[in-house]
């Protein structure tokens, strides 16, 4: 059996790889779209979402891959999971799992947090709430139930109040709480793209070329059946090229600096220049 984790900041093409890959035969995933709580176990105290490799003691790492263990199936030697979180702790994944493969999804920053700004504020879903709680282990149920009780006061008070950010949506870097205080939702956003990037990159930095891909959204989404080919020769799946490719779309590249305004993307782009640099969306 082999875990396949696909690590990207919010917005950055994450769920589109996990639905390519898991639509072959040989391939699954959790009946959720992220199992934050899940990974959280054991460590739930800490107030960021950034937890070391130190952090994955021996009791942590049992019971997280024993949760692992019970979505395998026989026919899907293949074990795919995405929680976006998690490029904000790749050390602790790795240590976790340290044979898995890693899928690295990146995509222009800008893009990203004009796409996160629309989530951040998105209203309440019970639907997908009640999914995502299913995952939330037992003995962790009463605290979450405090904390999503708090964050639905929070947010009911920045709505009546006129505050565009109402509490945090997403990874949480650390210190996100003083970022709340300090910058506008779009800023939020990019920083918040710019720390899972970041983290992301450098804690997978110095793993061979074995055992993680990187996947640039954009040129992904522009040809998606070359990059299916290619991440299928990564994985040892076959066949993956044939995955059905119908809802990826190149439309949402530059929608989002598009939407925002060129002062705006100005700005963003002065908050999270290096990382932008690095990865070349801007010169």
């Amino acid at each position: 059996m082999t875990e396949v984790v696909i690590v990207g900041a919010p917005r950055s093409g994450t769920n589109m790889l996990r639905d390519a890959l898991t639509c072959v035969p040989g391939a699954t995933t959790w009946p959720c779209d992220e199992i934050n709580p899940i990974w959280r176990h054991g460590n739930r105290s800490v107030p960021s979402d950034e937890l070391t490799p130190e952090m994955a003691r021996a009791e942590v790492r049992s019971y997280i891959r024993r949760r692992f263990d019970r979505v395998r199936r026989r026919d899907a030697p293949y074990v795919v999971e995405k929680t976006c979180a998690n490029s904000l702790r790749m050390g602790f994944v790795r240590a976790v799992l340290p044979d898995a493969r890693y899928v690295l999804i990146t995509r222009d920053g800008i893009d990203a947090a004009a796409s996160a700004m629309l989530r951040w504020n998105a209203p309440f879903d019970l639907r997908y709430t009640a999914a995502k709680a299913r995952f939330v282990p037992w003995t962790d149920v009463a605290p979450y139930a405090v904390r999503f009780a708090a964050g639905r006061l929070r947010g009911r008070a920045a709505r009546s109040t006129g505050d565009r950010v109402s509490g945090w949506w997403g990874p949480r870097p650390a210190g996100y709480e003083s970022l709340v205080a300090e910058h506008p939702l779009d800023e939020l956003c990019a920083i918040q793209w710019q720390r899972c990037v970041d983290a992301s990159r450098r804690d997978l930095a110095g793993l061979p070329d074995t055992q993680v891909f990187h996947v640039v959204y954009e040129d992904f989404v522009r040809d998606p059946r070359t990059h299916l080919a290619e991440l299928g020769r990564f994985l040892g799946i076959s066949g993956l090229e044939q995955a059905r490719i119908g809802e990826i779309s190149a439309a949402s590249v530059g929608k989002g600096r598009a939407t925002l305004g060129p002062d705006a993307v100005a700005r963003l782009e002065g908050l999270v220049a290096p990382t932008l640099g690095r990865l070349g969306y801007v010169g």
